[in-house]
């Protein structure tokens, strides 16, 4: 599977763009000090195929001591592999979607087993 798709950064960033606006309001307004970045690759140690990367304190983990200072959650989707991935421009919006909800679910406390057994793993 896969092949090189031709995207544009800005137009994989608008991919991005239109996939977090399909995420339903009240869910979006939970999302709490949260950035999402498009980075071209993973960072250096990573699999080279990884397609989407969440770093920080689930909400289901933070508590009281949870500092309200801290430095925002990073989701960050990746072009190159998910470019590579794919074998069309259509599949590659399509797998920026599951890749942006996926990240978000990580962001709420859902793991990889239970977001394969949803259907988004």
């Amino acid at each position: 599977m896969g092949g090189v798709v031709e995207m544009s950064p800005e137009e994989f960033e608008d991919a991005v763009a239109d996939a977090l606006d399909e995420i339903p309001e009240d869910l979006a307004r939970m999302m709490v000090n949260v950035v999402i970045l498009v980075e071209e690759e993973p960072p250096a140690g990573e699999a080279g195929d990884l397609l989407g990367l969440y770093e920080g304190t689930p909400l289901t983990e933070r508590d009281s001591w949870w500092a309200a200072g801290a430095l925002p959650d990073r989701i960050t989707i990746f072009r190159g592999p998910t470019l590579r991935y794919c074998e069309s421009r259509e599949e590659a919006v399509e797998e920026v979607a599951v890749t942006v909800v996926h990240e978000i679910a990580h962001h709420f406390g859902i793991d990889d087993l239970r977001l394969h057994e949803l259907g988004w793993g």
